[in-house]
Formats: structure tokens, C-alpha cells, sequence
């Protein structure tokens, strides 16, 4: 029996970007047809024309969705993604496609037949490939990632791949319970996850960088960091809190 899988790709102003992101997606999934696929564009407040590209894109492909949220926020996005599927396995990717999809398959087999709750990609695991990254993000990417495991002990090695798998289950429970509605989305999700004992599974990943990424290195790192100090000194919820 095929498992349902849905992939959501959150956009803020990818009119161009969006077209050839999902002409690539929908190639991969056409030569997997082991698993029941979904495309879900999220997009979220982009003022220029990503709408009518993901409007046509959705009635292109009858696999492919869209979702108009009018205020911003990536972590946004993929709550309303993940807490309105019916899918069995829900994921995530970044429209600029920098993982290698190849690894795709992996995250999906961690979740559904290997009985973890979520599976993320990984640029620090060993076997994993990195190409074109500046110094620069290289060394705050492995800054940010050390803080987390020296603040938390956390297990997992890179918190903000953009690429990532969630049971159903999972997605319900945890979704909710995260505060964040941006970057630090992914960050919070893990912690939260790992404290209440979810498996998290890493897969290492080929990830090549894009010269194009619209993320803002300084203002993102003070945002997960005023993130992490929240978590760390009462932010975090009880076991027993629920959606």
C-alpha cells in the first residue's frame, strides 16, 4: 500500500523561482511512484505575482496545491500546511531546491517504515556533501547548531536544513505547541520534539548553496538566539500541553 506524502514548499516572492522548483519536483515523484505525492505551495504574503504562478502550477498538475496565507512567516506556513493535511508522512523543502532530492526517499522510509517521528536533513553529519557555502554561513551555521547542543544536550547536529519529514501524528501534536512563526520555526520544533521523547532520525544530505538565499544571516541568528534564551529559561511547554 503506497504511503501519502505531503511535500509543502513555503514562498514569499518566488514568481521565478517557483516554476522551475516544482518542474523538478514533479520529475522526481514521477520516477518514485511508490508513495501517493503531494505538492502543497505555501505561500505566505509574497506581494508580487508567486500567486497566479502557483495558481497555474496547481491546475497544471492535479498532485499540486496551493495555499494563500496573507501574513508572512515560513514556521507560519508549514503549521497551516501540516495541521490541514490528511497525509500520512508531511514535509518540507525549500523552493530554492538547495538538497539534493535524491535523499528524499530516505526521510520518507525513516518516517514511515523505520518508525521514526521526524527525519531532517543534515550538512554535519558525516557522508554528507556541502558546496558553495560562504565561510561566513558556514561558521554561524556550526556556531548556532554547537549553542543548541551545549544549552539543551540535544542529539541532532543541524537544526535549520531545509528539509525535512513529520509523521502524521507527530505533526498534529507538535505543530501547535511551537510559538515561532519564522526561521525559528524548525529549532523549536526539534527541541519541543526531543524533550517529549519523539525519534528524531538525521539523514546526511547533499546540499549546494544558492547564491540567491533571501535568508538574513545577522537578523536570523539574533532571532534564533532570543529564540533558544526563551526556550532555555521558561519557554519551553509541559509534557503535558496539548493543541
Amino acid at each position: 500500500m503506497k504511503t501519502s506524502v505531503d511535500i509543502a514548499i513555503p514562498v514569499l516572492n518566488e514568481e521565478n523561482s517557483l516554476p522551475l522548483c516544482i518542474s523538478r519536483l514533479t520529475r522526481f515523484i514521477d520516477r518514485h511512484p511508490e508513495q501517493d505525492w503531494k505538492i502543497t505551495i505555501a505561500d505566505n504574503g509574497s506581494t508580487d505575482r508567486t500567486p497566479e504562478v502557483a495558481c497555474d502550477l496547481a491546475q497544471a498538475d492535479p498532485r499540486v496545491g496551493m495555499l494563500r496565507i496573507d501574513q508572512r512567516g515560513r514556521g507560519r506556513a508549514l503549521k497551516r500546511v501540516w495541521t490541514e493535511s490528511d497525509a500520512e508522512v508531511r514535509c518540507y523543502m525549500d523552493v530554492d531546491l538547495s538538497t539534493d532530492l535524491q535523499s528524499l526517499p530516505h526521510l520518507i522510509a525513516a518516517v514511515a517504515d523505520e518508525g521514526y517521528d521526524i527525519a531532517i536533513g543534515s550538512r554535519l553529519r558525516p557522508g554528507s556533501v556541502v558546496e558553495g557555502r560562504s565561510l561566513k554561513r558556514e561558521i554561524t551555521s556550526r556556531g548556532y547548531n554547537l549553542l543548541i547542543r551545549l544549552m539543551f544536550c540535544s542529539s541532532f547536529r543541524d537544526a535549520q536544513c531545509g528539509f525535512k519529514a513529520i509523521s502524521a501524528d507527530a505533526a498534529m501534536a507538535l505543530a501547535p505547541l511551537v510559538k515561532n512563526n519564522n526561521w525559528f520555526f524548525d529549532s523549536e520544533l526539534l527541541l519541543i520534539a526531543e524533550k517529549f521523547g519523539y525519534r528524531i532520525k538525521e539523514v546526511p544530505v547533499h546540499w549546494k548553496d544558492d547564491p540567491d538565499s533571501r535568508v538574513r544571516i545577522v537578523s536570523t541568528a539574533m532571532e534564533d538566539v532570543k529564540g533558544l534564551l526563551r526556550l532555555r529559561f521558561g519557554g519551553m511547554p509541559r509534557k503535558n500541553s496539548g493543541p
